[in-house]
């Protein structure tokens, strides 16, 4: 069965920042992929330290695939969920064009319509990002 991404969130180009949802675990975890490439539409000219990927979109993929696993549930779907906010956040290194990235949202809490998860991004099997984030679905 395959999993595609606009089944899940409302999000296109150039918003949709994930590319493939690997697993889903209705309302509790999902995993999902970022293939970076020189071509992002945030990526500017090359500069001479290189190009990176600005962290508020690091967060932005773990937000979405967060939504995944929100949404996946049958009852849940075909409704809104938004970014709440940001609990936590820790940047353990830069993400460059080629970076193969694997993001990974577990959903530690929900009451009512809020919800928080634990996310992080992995790149060659080592963490790169770690974050706790808030979402809030719509009544």
């Amino acid at each position: 069965m395959t999993l595609a991404v606009n089944d899940f969130i409302p999000q296109r180009y150039p918003f949709e920042l994930i590319d493939r949802i690997f697993s889903v675990e209705a309302g509790v975890r999902a995993r999902a992929e970022k293939l970076v490439t020189v071509n992002e539409w945030f990526f500017q000219s090359p500069t001479a330290t290189g190009q990176t990927m600005p962290r508020p979109l690091l967060l932005e993929i773990l937000a979405q695939t967060g939504v995944v696993a929100l949404l996946s549930v049958p009852d849940y779907r075909g409704q809104n969920v938004f970014f709440g906010g940001i609990k936590t956040a820790t940047f353990l290194a830069d993400v460059h064009p080629g970076d193969d990235l694997v993001a990974t949202v577990t959903l530690t809490k929900q009451k009512r319509q809020i919800g928080v998860g634990h996310g992080t991004i992995t790149c060659d099997q080592q963490v790169i990002v770690e974050a706790d984030l808030i979402f809030i679905r719509e009544a």
